[in-house]
């Protein structure tokens, strides 16, 4: 089994990518940023230890963590959020680690990992390969308006504000390329897919 790590900067279409590996046999995804949220619901592995560090102010009526509130609360406060990384990253590895295993033992051939941070969380020691999706920014800006509105003045903030084109090709192993339609980038998945499998 090989295991994939995707990624890629806001607007490169990784949803897509996701889905369309997400319809290839014997294939798992696990996208990392949701798994984080589950991590911190009540009775998980992290709820406890952040409503320790955080206090309970973090807490909705119904005992589960306001993400909001706890956003609040580290978005300007680099030690805060550097807590909260300490204590989520490490669980979210090791529950994609224990899935890993459990994909081995069922004999699935491809584990998928989805994370805007995968390269600066070290993922590279997990993945035998890491892609990045690659879109020209001027498409990327596009399908910002259309699919969340904004300004294009808004958007080139913030892709001005994510790691380069050249940071993430010069840390994959792979581009996928996805500035065309549909139909280009399963082909191009397939392609490149077939070419891991079979590396």
């Amino acid at each position: 089994m090989k295991v994939l790590g995707i990624t890629g900067g806001i607007g490169s279409g990784k949803s897509e990518v996701l889905r369309l590996l997400g319809e290839m046999d014997q294939t798992v995804i696990v996208e990392a940023d949701r798994l984080a949220h589950q991590l911190m619901m009540p009775g998980r592995s992290c709820h406890k230890r952040i409503r320790e560090t955080f206090g309970d102010e973090i807490l909705s009526e119904d005992g589960s963590i306001d993400r909001n509130r706890l956003g609040q609360l580290v978005f300007n406060d680099r030690e805060a959020l550097d807590r909260l990384n300490r204590i989520v990253h490490p669980a979210v590895k090791r529950s994609i680690r224990g899935r890993i295993r459990r994909a081995r033992e069922r004999g699935l051939r491809l584990f998928v990992i989805e994370a805007a941070l995968l390269i600066q969380d070290g993922y590279r020691s997990i993945c035998d390969e890491i892609w990045f999706v690659h879109v020209d920014r001027k498409v990327r800006v596009e399908r910002l308006l259309t699919s969340r509105g904004g300004s294009v003045e808004k958007w080139n903030s913030v892709l001005a504000s994510q790691p380069s084109d050249g940071y993430f090709t010069e840390n994959s192993d792979r581009v996928l390329e996805n500035s065309g339609s549909i139909t280009a980038l399963g082909q191009n998945l397939s392609v490149l897919v077939s070419q891991m499998l079979n590396s």
